[in-house]
């Protein structure tokens, strides 16, 4: 199935990059785009992200091969709805949010007559809106496709070889599978991000700035996810809850376990933990992942 035409509803962090990326990796295709802020939309034309941007996401995805839904996981179903009207028979609608079983049930539900293959390419920042996008965003970056049973071949094919073109890595898998692993690399991080900043700001009346004021690097990074977009991050932990829940239950119970090797002065059980640990972010790296660099890569 060959993509000539790529229509992107959503226009924020991912979908900005999205269409920064086509631009540069397929010219031969064009892009069009909608986002349901007028502000948003207006931004996006000064910014060129599309060839054309459309205040209707019916008439945005008309005629498109492929749509993609770069929108909460929340306002999937909403979204689909009102460009339903303007897809093709044959059209691939896919999405990138960052749970999928939900995500997959509403927009079967949405769109019973259309290819549905949903998405999430494993990259981002804390950033967000269409000037936050850039093109490179997904170099070397996982995208994990969770077709379901039905999904025509040529269809998975075409949207394996779209994220590619784009310089991602592709892997597909079941969808509920795919929210279990994201729960632990991603959203569990981030709720716990969410909480210790939260702390924090709590905790910064009590010692007069000093929080703030002598941030060092742990507290540093765990602010960098924690500014992530609140709306979205908002819908993926109501949409994911079950596993969510599930892996946050096996982390409190592991967390009591270093409480009490803590409370008990156990030094070896401690360095243990600290050393299997300190592996993996080796194997991150490893995995091209993450910069090597000392401090992240962080210039200063």
């Amino acid at each position: 199935m060959a993509i000539g035409k790529v229509a992107i509803v959503g226009l924020g962090l991912i979908g900005s990059s999205i269409a920064r990326a086509v631009q540069e990796r397929l010219p031969f295709a064009s892009v069009s785009g909608h986002d349901a802020s007028a502000a948003v939309r207006d931004q996006a034309r000064e910014l060129g992200l599309c060839d054309g941007i459309a205040d209707d996401p019916a008439v945005a995805v008309a005629d498109a091969d492929l749509v993609i839904l770069a929108v909460p996981v929340g306002r999937m179903a909403e979204a689909a709805a009102a460009m339903a009207p303007g897809l093709k028979v044959d059209a691939i609608i896919s999405d990138v949010g960052s749970s999928k079983a939900g995500v997959a049930d509403a927009l079967a539900k949405a769109l019973p007559h259309h290819i549905v293959i949903p998405a999430h390419p494993v990259a981002g920042t804390e950033n967000s809106g269409p000037a936050a996008g850039f093109s490179t965003l997904f170099e070397g970056r996982w995208c994990i496709l969770t077709p379901g049973v039905d999904a025509p071949v040529d269809a998975v094919a075409a949207l394996s070889g779209f994220w590619e073109a784009l310089g991602a890595k592709v892997e597909t898998m079941d969808a509920g599978h795919h929210d279990m692993v994201l729960a632990v690399t991603s959203h569990l991080p981030h709720l716990i991000a969410y909480t210790i900043v939260g702390t924090a700001s709590e905790l910064e009346e009590v010692t007069e700035s000093e929080v703030i004021k002598y941030s060092a690097g742990g507290f540093r990074d765990f602010t960098r996810i924690a500014a992530s977009d609140p709306v979205m991050w908002r819908d993926v932990f109501l949409a994911n809850r079950d596993a969510v829940l599930a892996t946050l239950q096996r982390f409190n119970e592991d967390l009591t376990v270093l409480q009490q090797a803590i409370r008990r002065g156990d030094a070896d059980k401690l360095e243990d933990w600290f050393t299997r640990t300190r592996a993996i972010r080796r194997s991150i790296i490893a995995e091209g992942q993450d910069d090597p660099a000392p401090d992240f890569g962080r210039r200063h």
